[in-house]
């Protein structure tokens, strides 16, 4: 089959590799849309701690079951992957909280992932998708996943008004996810002039360029913060304005992931008894509501920005993907003719 195998530091290219090995009662998918997200951009820069070449990526992955496993969906059917590794033995394992592994590795990472034709994998990371969903927005159910969980975890109320900090996938996902749930006011800052058209497209607040959030959440909350803030871009920047530009008793979102350690005004969040979490990627929960999202239309995903590249274009795909300017998911695709002209 086809892949496009990760070899080295920069170095990306399709060729053709042997037909997955399928243990005994796991899954054999055929594999219609693969998603590129910056833990991707990370492994082929060289850079992700735990990605070793050569290295079939991918991990936001649609398709079908070409061979039904041992249980799980059948032959035929459009599947995404929830593509997590746990190992099934630590204290969060143990707990149902198999999501914050210790040892928590996912496919695409730590093993052949869904930049090829075919990819195996157990029938219980395997989540049916509704007839009539296009398996091109399918794919968008893992980081969708991610916002349901951040959402989820940050404890908003209806009516809040909301802060949001990055307009990449996560941010913008994260955004839609929170109207959704009934947000008040969705107010997004990006440094990215396209970004901040796609955002202002979608019918959210846009800090514009040379103002900052607290100065337009100062209008919509009478001086007082935004009730909950996502952190969606990870930037040491960002880290330093969370607890000014959130009120009292306020919630912040951690949903980015910092590459170092990076300071937060930990007085703040003690004056302001303010509360902070954390997200790492979505428990299985999560994973099938993004699918009840994106099979009920509710969040208007057709106008989330999505540009596909053949398997065989992998190096412009990942150019696309790091220029981030022409669209908010880029996705590589196996079969003949799904790719963008």
């Amino acid at each position: 089959m086809k892949a496009a195998v990760w070899t080295a530091t920069d170095e990306v290219a399709v060729t053709s590799i042997a037909m997955p090995e399928v243990p005994e009662g796991w899954a054999l998918v055929k594999v219609a849309y693969n998603g590129i997200c910056g833990t991707d951009l990370s492994i082929l820069h060289g850079k992700h701690p735990r990605a070793q070449a050569p290295l079939v990526m991918g991990h936001e992955l649609s398709g079908w079951v070409e061979r039904a496993g041992a249980s799980g969906p059948a032959e035929g059917t459009l599947v995404i992957a929830e593509p997590l590794i746990s190992c099934g033995e630590c204290k969060a394992c143990r707990d149902g909280h198999a999501h914050v592994c210790r040892r928590l590795g996912l496919y695409g990472i730590d093993t052949a992932g869904g930049m090829a034709q075919y990819v195996a994998l157990p029938p219980e990371v395997l989540h049916p998708v509704p007839e009539g969903v296009d398996p091109r927005t399918a794919a968008l159910a893992e980081p969708l996943a991610v916002a349901v969980h951040a959402v989820a975890l940050s404890g908003m109320e209806k009516g809040d008004t909301v802060a949001v900090y990055g307009a990449g996938p996560i941010g913008i996902l994260t955004a839609l996810v929170a109207r959704h749930e009934g947000a008040g006011h969705v107010v997004i800052t990006e440094p990215s002039a396209w970004r901040r058209e796609v955002a202002e497209g979608l019918g959210f607040i846009v800090v514009p360029e040379g103002s900052t959030m607290a100065e337009v959440l100062a209008p919509l909350t009478d001086g007082e913060g935004a009730d909950t803030t996502f952190d969606s871009a990870a930037h040491p920047s960002v880290a330093a304005e969370l607890t000014a530009i959130t009120r009292v008793l306020g919630r912040i979102v951690v949903v980015g992931v910092y590459k170092q350690p990076t300071p937060i005004d930990l007085r703040d969040i003690c004056f302001k008894e303010q509360s902070v979490v954390g997200v790492r990627v979505y428990t299985s929960a999560d994973v099938t509501r993004a699918i009840e999202l994106i099979a009920s239309g509710d969040l208007g995903l057709d106008r989330f920005p999505t540009k596909a590249f053949s398997l065989e274009d992998v190096s412009a795909a990942f150019d696309a993907a790091t220029s981030g300017q022409d669209c908010l998911k880029v996705l590589l695709t196996p079969l003949d003719g799904a790719a963008d002209a």
